[in-house]
């Protein structure tokens, strides 16, 4: 009774890994901050999340920047946001802003993390995963120090943490 829909999720999942595979992850950021390089971080205009208007990270030039690409479908990345809000307490006031940018999700889902964890910083939606592609990026959460002049300065892919932040982001304020 329930064999058709084994069948037909596992073939989307075979599909999604095929696209995972054969597209590859983009090293080439990574690459260039290993080399000790600043890249210039790509922008794009996207919808705020639980507002009318459109932002992009080129908006903030002139700030210190962490961004963050979560979801709330992401168990690593809910766990990450209640230190980012932290983060985001403690940057407002020193010329910098942690800035959200929500992966594939619901409106309603997404912005049930935000009220659930009262989150005061910004979050970008990229529902179709365009902006998030030109960072590399393919697996959640990950996470990227912009600096003032719009350069990326640091990435972390997958979850962070304080000692990560400190050692990224202070040096930038």
């Amino acid at each position: 009774m329930y064999w058709p829909i084994v069948v037909a999720a596992a073939a989307l999942v075979g599909l999604l890994t095929y696209g995972v595979a054969s597209k590859g992850t983009d090293t080439s950021l990574d690459q260039a901050l290993s080399d000790g390089r600043k890249v210039e971080a790509p922008a794009a205009n996207l919808p705020v999340l639980g507002r009318g208007d459109t932002r992009s990270l080129a908006d903030y030039k002139g700030k210190v920047v962490v961004m963050n690409f979560w979801a709330s479908w992401c168990p690593p990345c809910v766990e990450e946001l209640p230190l980012l809000e932290k983060t985001q307490k403690a940057l407002q006031s020193r010329g910098a802003t942690v800035l959200g940018v929500n992966i594939q999700d619901t409106t309603e889902d997404a912005l049930g993390y935000v009220r659930r964890f009262d989150l005061t910083y910004p979050s970008l939606r990229d529902v179709d995963r365009k902006f998030a592609r030109k960072f590399g990026t393919n697996s959640y959460p990950e996470t990227f120090v912009v600096d003032r002049d719009g350069k990326i300065t640091a990435l972390r892919r997958g979850p962070v943490d304080q000692a990560w932040l400190d050692q990224n982001v202070e040096p930038l304020l």
